[in-house]
C-alpha cells in the first residue's frame, strides 16, 4: 500500500508540473477573432488580455454604434477560441484521469 501511494503522489506531482508548463505555454499563444468579415479584428493571449486590435480603414468614418457591435463581437471570438485552446490543451494532459463529475482542473 506504502509503493501505491509514493507512486500516486509521484504522478499528482508530474501531472501538477505538466499542468503549470502548458499553462505557461498557453499563456504565450495568441488568436485572433473577428468579425464584420474581418473589418475588426481583436488579438487575444491565452490569458484573455488584448494584444492589437484591428480596424479597416474604409470602415473607420462608417457608423460609430456598429463599430463598436463589431469591436465587442471581435473580442467574443476570440475569448471563445482561447478558451477551445485552452480544452484542447489540458484534454491531453488530463487523458485517462477519472475525476467526479463536475470537478475541472486546474483545480
Amino acid at each position: 500500500m506504502k509503493g501505491g501511494l509514493g507512486q500516486m503522489l509521484k504522478q499528482a506531482q508530474q501531472m501538477q508540473e505538466n499542468l503549470q508548463r502548458a499553462q505557461e505555454e498557453l499563456a504565450a499563444e495568441e488568436v485572433t477573432g473577428s468579425a464584420g468579415g474581418g473589418v475588426v479584428t481583436v488579438t487575444l493571449n491565452g490569458r484573455y488580455e488584448a494584444r492589437g486590435v484591428s480596424i479597416d480603414d474604409a470602415f473607420v468614418g462608417g457608423d460609430r454604434e456598429m463599430l463598436e457591435d463589431l469591436v465587442a463581437a471581435a473580442i467574443n471570438d476570440a475569448v471563445r477560441k482561447v478558451e477551445e485552446l485552452s480544452r484542447e490543451r489540458m484534454s491531453g494532459l488530463t487523458a485517462g484521469l477519472s475525476l467526479p463529475p463536475g470537478m475541472k482542473l486546474p483545480f
